[in-house]
């Protein structure tokens, strides 16, 4: 892939994850707010910022959902990754998939939303810091 279209694709990626954060940081403000949605888009803006993070460094990433795996993609580039928390990384997986189905049903509490947008917020920083 030429740098120009990889370039393209990290935006892309980017562009994706700000709005799940967004959304999350909205929804956080509404009383009542949906907390299992609020903590979907937070897996979901970290999922999309490791990806970000792999296309800038040429590394294809298929369908995957699951951050400790992307988790340890990353680190293979960049030992820093190493110093994210992984145990809170991982429990965020729990909501791209499995929490969707009414055989999980679970709605996190206020301060777990609270908790998944900090930690989102986090990597945020971490990735756009790393992509300069």
């Amino acid at each position: 892939m030429n740098e120009k279209k990889k370039m393209n694709f990290v935006h892309k990626w980017l562009q994706k994850a700000e709005s799940d954060i967004k959304v999350s940081r909205t929804l956080l403000e509404v009383e009542d707010s949906q907390t299992d949605a609020i903590c979907f888009h937070c897996q979901q803006a970290i999922e999309k910022y490791f990806k970000a993070y792999l296309t800038f460094k040429n590394i294809r990433v298929k369908k995957i959902h699951d951050l400790e795996v992307l988790l340890d993609m990353c680190i293979e580039k960049d030992k820093d990754f190493e110093n994210l928390d992984r145990d809170k990384i991982s429990d965020l997986s729990y909501f791209a998939v499995e929490v969707r189905y009414p055989d999980e049903f679970y709605i996190p509490s206020i301060e777990e939303a609270r908790d998944c947008l900090e930690i989102a917020t986090k990597i945020r920083e971490f990735i756009l810091q790393k992509l300069g």
